[in-house]
Formats: structure tokens, C-alpha cells, sequence
């Protein structure tokens, strides 16, 4: 069947937004979905533009906490020991990806990508109608004890190298803000630029009303494989149909890595699986978000109610969810803020597209130009939307994106 001029594989925040600025450009474009918009990561994250999370997984710190981590098997990161034999080269990518020289290297990459996001995210608000949803209200991240703290500086003296406000708090200064954390937390620090979304879901799902308004069609269909022809892409389904389009965005999430691959790209994408609890919105009163980093979770104010969530369980697509995690968290919130009310709570799993470095990859197709890839965000899929659809909307007109992508290169492995 005759089809669009660009055909996006993926109905998250990051294909909408992709499918969108496509579109702005004049281009008509078909978005394809196994599930349908807002069916993945995207419907459960924690709602932040964390714009001043510049900082890679992938980094030296990490490594000093991950054998502890890795120990408990509902702590903030772990790998089922029946995935651990299938994920060995991936981790041992991200043991290299930890070195000094490539931290610097990620870090200088991801604060070019997240100044871009940042800049083009209002802009894209106005132009969806989806400003209203928008808040800033800060970031407070906690720590128990001054060794903590002082551990954590190093970081913050990185980002204070790239300009990003904060403000290191005592605890008065943290009661100020948010009142109603454990006295185990005796140091904190502010990030007032730190944005946030009223409900991820709701907030893509509004992005699919607007691409369908301006003319774009979203259809039901799990992609199996890629074919370039003369002239286009064809796009083959499950179902045995097949679209052509002149150009092809791959952004499916966990899933992208396993549709590069019919083009003969192997492109080391593992599934950060994040689990979380959304409570009532009278669970606890609220104000900023508050990130628990040595514990690996945050608990964020939605307008669908009160989030607990994050930490990384590396377990690729097809294990059982272990909702224990969730559990887990849910149960250090309430010792962490002692008036949260944990009942009525919802739970969630969904999966995170990750690649060792933490950078993503955006960029064109080994196989083809006529294929883009834009995909593997890991915890930045909403942080880093607004950004990435404005470079793979300059990839599809010819133009020369706004940054340099040469480090997000899907080549790069």
C-alpha cells in the first residue's frame, strides 16, 4: 500500500514528538504502535524534564554503589539472576563506559542534548496546546548523613560548570520546602530549574489528539522488520501487511533494538525495567519533587495522584514483573515521610530503553539514510523529547540538526 512520506515507529512521548515536528515541517507522517500511544514507559515515568540531569549512569559513582545495590535483590539496582548470563556484555560495556575519559565525553554530550530539549520544550507546549500541563516546581534530593551529602558533591560542582542552579540546604531549609521528611535526612539540595509534566500519560496522549487534529493517523501494528527498497522503506507487520513510506523513524522504546537488527544493525540496547506505586493524591501533601538517590527512587505530585518509583531492574522484555519492588519502595516512603498514607495504591512496570553509555541513539541507519533511529533514553525518554524531535525533524528535511550528534551515533558500538 501507498503510505506517508515518513512513517514513525513508535507512539511514546518520544515518536509523537518526533511524528509532530515531522509534521510541522510539511510532512505527512504515519505513526505505527504495537500497543497504541502512551502504552509503554511513557504512561508510567515520573513526570520530570530533568533538564539538569546531566550526569550518566554510566559513571564512577555508580560503580562504588553497585555492589551493595546489587546484593539486595529488591534494592535500587539489580539483575534476576536467570538474566544475569544474558546481559554479561552489556554490563561489561558499561563497566568501560565508566572511565573518566568517557564520563567527561557522555556528560559534555548530554548537557548539549538536554539545553536543547529545554529550549524547544516550550515552544512545543505551545504549539500542542499542552502548556497548561507544565509545572515547576523544583527538585529536592535528600541525603542521610554529611558523608552522603559530601559524596554527592563532585556532581553538583560538574553541573555547577554548566550553569545549572542549585542550592545546598541544611534541615530547616528542607523543611521550608517540604515539610513532613524522616530526621534521617539531614542535608538536601534544591534544583529550582527542574520542570516537570502534570501526568506523562495524560500529557502524551494529548500529543496524539494534536497529531491526529493536524492531519496524522495513528495505526495499531507490531513492526517486525525493515526492508529499504528503491526509493522507500517498507515497513512489515506481524500481521503480514506491509507500508512504504520514503523515510522511517524508529523510536519503539525497549523494543527498537529488535527491528534495527532485520536491517543487520546490532545496536546494544538492555531494558532498564522500572517499577512504581501511584497512591491517591491525598496521600501526602506534597510540594516538590523529592528524589531519594541512595535508595533510587523519587515520589512526584501528578494530577493522577502521588508517584513512588524508579530503580533498575536489568531484566530484559519477556521475565515477570516482580511487583515486591514496588512494594519495597512504597514501604521505604512511608519511613522516609512518615504521614504518607500508602493505601489505594496502583501499581506499575514498564520498560526503559537503555544503552550502556546513557546516551541515546539518534541518528541514521548503517543500512539506509532513508531509516533514522531516535531511541534508548533510558530515564530521559520525556527529559529529552522536545530535543530529539527537533534533530530527527532536521534529519528529514536535510537540514543540519542543532547539535552535534555525532556522540549519539547509532554506530557507535
Amino acid at each position: 500500500m501507498a503510505g506517508s512520506d515518513v512513517i514513525v515507529i513508535g507512539a511514546g512521548v518520544v515518536g509523537l514528538s518526533a511524528a509532530i515536528a515531522a509534521q510541522a515541517r510539511g510532512l505527512s507522517v504515519t505513526v505505527l504502535d504495537r500497543e497504541g500511544p502512551a502504552a509503554g514507559a511513557s504512561a508510567g515515568n515520573a513526570g520530570a524534564f530533568a533538564f539538569t540531569d546531566i550526569l550518566p549512569l554510566a559513571s564512577p559513582g555508580i560503580l562504588k554503589k553497585a555492589p551493595k545495590w546489587l546484593v539486595d535483590p529488591l534494592g535500587p539496582l539489580t539483575v534476576p539472576p536467570a538474566y544475569a548470563l544474558k546481559i554479561a556484555p552489556w554490563m561489561f560495556r558499561f563497566w568501560r563506559a565508566c572511565s573518566p575519559k568517557r564520563v567527561a565525553h557522555s556528560t559534555a554530550a548530554q548537557t548539549a542534548l538536554m539545553d536543547l530539549s529545554k529550549a524547544e520544550l516550550e515552544p512545543f507546549l505551545d504549539q500542542t496546546g499542552t502548556m497548561p500541563m507544565l509545572r515547576k516546581e523544583g527538585n529536592l534530593q535528600v541525603y542521610e548523613g554529611e558523608g552522603e551529602f559530601k559524596a554527592s558533591l563532585a556532581g553538583w560542582k560538574a553541573r555547577e560548570e554548566h550553569g545549572i542552579e542549585f542550592h545546598h540546604l541544611d534541615a530547616a531549609e528542607m523543611a521550608e520546602i517540604q515539610p513532613g521528611l524522616s530526621v534521617r535526612f539531614t542535608h538536601g539540595t534544591f534544583t529550582p530549574g527542574w520542570y516537570s509534566i502534570a501526568d506523562p500519560k495524560l500529557y502524551t496522549l494529548a500529543l496524539a489528539d494534536h497529531f491526529r487534529l493536524k492531519g496524522g493517523v495513528i495505526e495499531r501494528a507490531e513492526v517486525l522488520a525493515l526492508k529499504p527498497a528503491e526509493g522507500v522503506v517498507e515497513v512489515m507487520a506481524t500481521d503480514g501487511s506491509v507500508r512504504r513510506a520514503a523515510q522511517v523513524v524508529l523510536s519503539a522504546g525497549a523494543f527498537s533494538h529488535r527491528i534495527a537488527w532485520s536491517i543487520g544493525e546490532s545496536i546494544p540496547l538492555e531494558t532498564e525495567r522500572g517499577y512504581n506505586t501511584t497512591l491517591p493524591s491525598d496521600a501526602f501533601d506534597l510540594r516538590t519533587q523529592v528524589t531519594f538517590g541512595g535508595h533510587g527512587f523519587v515520589i512526584t505530585r501528578l494530577s493522577s495522584g502521588i508517584r513512588v518509583g524508579g530503580a533498575v531492574e536489568l531484566g530484559g522484555l519477556e521475565l515477570p514483573p516482580n511487583f515486591r519492588r514496588s512494594e519495597a519502595m512504597l514501604k521505604k516512603a512511608q519511613a522516609f515521610l512518615p504521614g504518607l498514607k500508602p493505601e489505594g495504591g496502583v501499581q506499575w512496570m514498564g520498560f526503559r530503553p537503555s544503552l550502556s553509555d546513557s546516551l541515546p541513539a539518534i541518528g541514521r541507519a548503517r543500512a539506509t539514510s532513508r531509516v533514522i533511529y531516535a531511541f534508548g533514553h533510558g530515564h530521559l525518554g520525556l527529559t529529552q523529547s522536545a530535543g530529539t524531535a527537533r534533530i530527527v525533524a532536521d534529519l528529514l528535511t536535510g537540514q543540519t540538526p542543532a547539535i552535534d550528534i555525532a556522540p549519539f551515533s547509532p554506530q557507535r558500538f
